[in-house]
């Protein structure tokens, strides 16, 4: 995880690519007691990781503090590369439009391409690259906020990098972490990934209209999805085809309508 592999300690760089339209986390904190054969470089690193996660969570809670007293829902939609996240958005906002005032934040290493494709959609969006960074953090959630959030949105979409691991460790001050699954990826991938699914109150198996061509067993996904997260919520949906996709625009619009 970022806990240990020091891309936070890295610099990254937020280049605004501005797109204006008007219209449970549990993250361990380590307290080292060094033994007294242990490497000081060691004690040093978990120091570091210790650091760099409150300082996280500081922010994470002024984060939700704000939304929270504004009456606005965040949502961190976390998930492997290519699963459909993107896509999803795509749909969602177009279908949300004139109905909830939403808002996206979205992070990609390089490029602006998602906020490109999500622009002209009826929501403000914000593109940040986090450059050598495999994950989104607080403070950069924090320092957009005054800019997505200025035209009133009701429900905040935060689409963090491509990966299953990272991004599950930094809480962004979300209220719900999302993890989506294609059914591309194998239905074993919550068992390989227990830290976001378990974090994860609802889950979203995307491309369902492959599975005739696939050898998926559904079933069997759903089994381990609840297996890591019991009760967890669990939409099935086609971004192509909108199948499935009411129900899961129906829960945002009670959710934070």
């Amino acid at each position: 995880m970022c806990k240990s592999c020091g891309c936070q300690v890295s610099h990254t760089h937020d280049h605004p690519h501005d797109h204006d339209h008007p219209h449970d986390h549990d993250h361990p904190h380590e307290h080292p007691h060094a033994e007294a054969n242990e490497p000081a470089s060691v004690t040093r690193t978990v120091r570091i990781e210790r650091r760099i996660l409150e300082e996280n969570d500081i922010a994470a809670e002024r984060v939700r503090r704000r939304l929270g007293n504004n009456g606005i829902v965040a949502v961190n939609l976390i998930s492997s590369p290519g699963s459909g996240k993107t896509a999803l958005l795509e749909k969602t906002l177009d279908r949300l439009a004139g109905r909830l005032p939403c808002a996206v934040i979205t992070g990609d290493q390089r490029t602006d391409n998602d906020a490109r494709r999500l622009q002209g959609r009826g929501a403000r969006v914000r593109q940040i690259e986090t450059h050598d960074a495999c994950h989104l953090d607080a403070r950069q959630i924090e320092a957009a906020l005054d800019e997505v959030l200025s035209d009133g949105a009701r429900l905040l979409f935060i689409e963090n990098v491509g990966n299953l691991v990272c991004p599950a460790a930094f809480d962004l001050g979300e209220h719900f972490k999302v993890a989506l699954l294609s059914t591309t990826e194998g239905e074993d991938k919550p068992l390989k990934y227990p830290s976001l699914f378990s974090q994860s109150p609802i889950a979203v198996l995307t491309k369902i209209d492959l599975i005739p061509h696939l050898d998926w067993n559904l079933t069997a996904c759903r089994e381990y999805l609840r297996r890591i997260r019991p009760g967890v919520f669990i939409f099935e949906l086609s971004s192509k085809t909108g199948e499935g996709m009411d129900a899961w625009l129906d829960y945002w619009i009670k959710m934070a309508g």
